[in-house]
């Protein structure tokens, strides 16, 4: 194994290790010592600790023992690898940690829990691994029936809340809930990253303009796919070029303004993306000073005339 391998794995089990320590923060500070659930398998070991004198650590792990064998036949042994791993330091770290609670406000409870817990899972997801078997399972459901993850893993907790009220009280499950989507949301975040970026294709006959526009103004780059035919309401073009970029979301209503004042029946296909690597972004283009920037405006003025 090279040194990059060896630093990438070690780089990746210290994130996990972090993962590990924010969400048995979130559980042990502020969910287990005043009953409140979070969603998925460790909802369903908190839901079990409120009936019956069982350490959460052990339920933890016997709950997780099912997702982990089917995660076994339907993603890499890799990740069940790493998810065994940061489970079991998950039970160790709510087995041995003795922190006090912090508040018995119910409102900064399910607040500070869901983002603990939350940021937690984000962090092992973000590095391969699984701190909680409900994702497992909606990756063999969909596989096996087609259904999509987020459906899933919501009726998995819809059922799991449901209980709660009946077993517990709706109070406890009200707030549960709102854990739950405090959580997810700070889950999806950390996994998707905190800039939001977006993808924009666009077609126009007045390309050559919009290209010079969006480097000059927006510092960011494009790609460009040669357009053979088509047909909208203008009737059929040939011959053409399609715009393709990737913005930062504060600039996407510049980059609309820009492309209407230079031809207004542009069509415009905007779409979210989730993980940007490489590529230009973030005004990593000099717009004033850039030489290959300047013969590209030449050409296009050669063209033009």
């Amino acid at each position: 194994m090279n040194t990059k391998k060896s630093t990438n794995y070690l780089s990746e089990y210290l994130q996990i290790f972090l993962g590990i320590i924010l969400t048995s923060l979130g559980l042990k500070a502020f969910l287990l010592p005043n009953g409140f659930l979070d969603g998925g398998v460790t909802g369903i070991a908190l839901l079990v600790r409120t009936q019956v004198d069982i350490n959460m650590s052990y339920l933890l792990v016997l709950f997780s023992i099912p997702f982990l064998v089917l995660g076994f036949f339907t993603v890499s042994k890799r990740i069940v690898v790493k998810s065994i791993v940061s489970i079991l330091g998950l039970a160790l770290f709510i087995h041995f940690e003795n922190i006090q609670t912090i508040t018995n406000d119910k409102l900064l409870i399910s607040i500070f829990g869901g983002l603990l817990v939350g940021s937690g899972i984000g962090i092992a997801i973000r590095n391969g691994s699984v701190l909680d078997g409900s994702e497992i399972l909606g990756i063999y459901l969909n596989d096996k029936f087609g259904i999509s993850i987020g459906k899933i893993i919501l009726v998995f907790n819809i059922i799991l809340f449901s209980i709660t009220a009946f077993v517990i009280s709706v109070e406890v499950a009200l707030y549960s809930i709102l854990t739950y989507i405090i959580a997810s949301k700070v889950t999806d975040t950390v996994i998707e990253g905190f800039e939001d970026f977006i993808g924009v294709t666009i077609v126009s006959k007045e390309y050559d303009l919009i290209k010079i526009a969006i480097l000059e103004e927006l510092g960011t780059g494009l790609t460009v796919y040669k357009g053979s035919s088509g047909f909208g309401s203008k009737g059929e073009a040939e011959d053409f070029d399609i715009i393709h970029s990737i913005i930062n979301r504060i600039d996407i209503k510049k980059m609309y303004r820009l492309i209407k004042e230079i031809d207004p029946n542009a069509f415009i296909v905007e779409f979210d993306v989730n993980s940007v690597k490489g590529g230009v972004l973030r005004h990593y283009i000099n717009k004033k000073k850039n030489k290959n920037l300047e013969i590209l405006k030449a050409n296009i003025s050669k063209s033009k005339n």
